[in-house]
């Protein structure tokens, strides 16, 4: 039932799907096994891809109250975090998306709102800590967002553009949360929209100029230096969202006074790591007045 529903076709075959497979669990007897079910599930969509991990997600939760409790699903995460070690054997990513499982299902009151509180100093398995990290970064973000549905995300040219600024919005919090610069990279791939990236620059941005604390402006560089060493995020991408929030700087101005200095600051340290062009640094507005440019270039006057 399981491997059938995941091979359904998008729409309301997948409902369906779901629904027969809801049906076909709740006529088994399982008794004390009822958990193997959502271990199974999860192990399944492991090795599939992101829109598989989603019909599960929907599954777990649709299952709570009809089909088993939401200790079962409990017990279940429980062995899949114990089974770490050899899921990533062949899932090297296992311990991030078994976090990201967790996240969803807590979000969906699949699992219990205590299910991470019950670990708190009682993991030694390195695995078992990254999956439940991962899984309280989301759900410290989830205090912003409404839902974290978008968690597995789909093919970029299936989202509508709303959706996707959401999800790499999320992606920078989750990233100035972290610190983990190829977690945040790895979910901009998974996004499939390289001709997008501008937004992420634009948002990072922005994110930094409302923050007006210095770590995410450290933070947020070191990001753009890694995505632009490593080509994803081009020189018309990278000045395409810089110039965004150079024309919108005025009404940013409004709610953040400070914008234009902590502005500077990051184009200045985006110049010295060789993040942008001397020519995208040179534009920054610089609030009617002159400004000296980095130590490096001897102290001279922008004009």
């Amino acid at each position: 039932a399981l491997r059938w529903a995941l091979r359904a076709p998008e729409g309301g075959d997948q409902a369906d799907a779901l629904c027969w497979a809801q049906e076909l669990l709740r006529e088994l007897n399982l008794g004390t096994r009822k958990h193997a079910v959502p271990s199974l599930a999860v192990a399944l969509a492991l090795e599939g891809k992101a829109s598989h991990r989603e019909l599960i997600s929907r599954l777990l939760s649709d299952l709570v109250g009809k089909v088993m409790t939401s200790e079962d699903i409990a017990k279940a995460f429980d062995k899949m975090l114990k089974d770490l070690p050899d899921l990533i054997l062949d899932t090297p990513e296992a311990p991030q998306m078994l976090g990201q499982f967790i996240a969803r299902a807590v979000a969906d009151h699949a699992l219990p709102l205590d299910f991470l509180d019950r670990y708190k100093g009682r993991v030694d398995c390195e695995h078992a800590r990254a999956a439940l990290d991962r899984a309280a970064v989301l759900l410290r973000i989830k205090r912003d967002v409404n839902r974290l549905d978008n968690v597995w995300g789909v093919g970029g040219g299936q989202r509508p553009v709303k959706h996707l600024i959401k999800e790499m919005s999320l992606l920078l919090r989750e990233y100035l949360l972290s610190g983990e610069v190829s977690e945040a990279e790895h979910c901009l791939r998974e996004l499939e929209v390289p001709h997008f990236h501008h937004e992420l620059v634009y948002e990072a941005v922005v994110m930094v100029l409302e923050s007006t604390a210095e770590t995410p402006v450290v933070m947020m560089v070191k990001l753009l230096k890694v995505l632009w060493e490593t080509g994803l995020v081009t020189l018309d991408q990278m000045n395409r969202g810089f110039q965004r929030v150079y024309d919108e700087l005025g009404d940013i101005s409004l709610d953040v006074p400070l914008a234009h200095r902590i502005l500077e600051r990051l184009v200045d340290l985006c110049f010295e790591e060789g993040v942008i062009t001397k020519q995208l640094r040179d534009t920054c507005p610089a609030r009617g007045r002159k400004r000296f440019v980095s130590e490096g270039d001897g102290g001279q006057i922008k004009q």
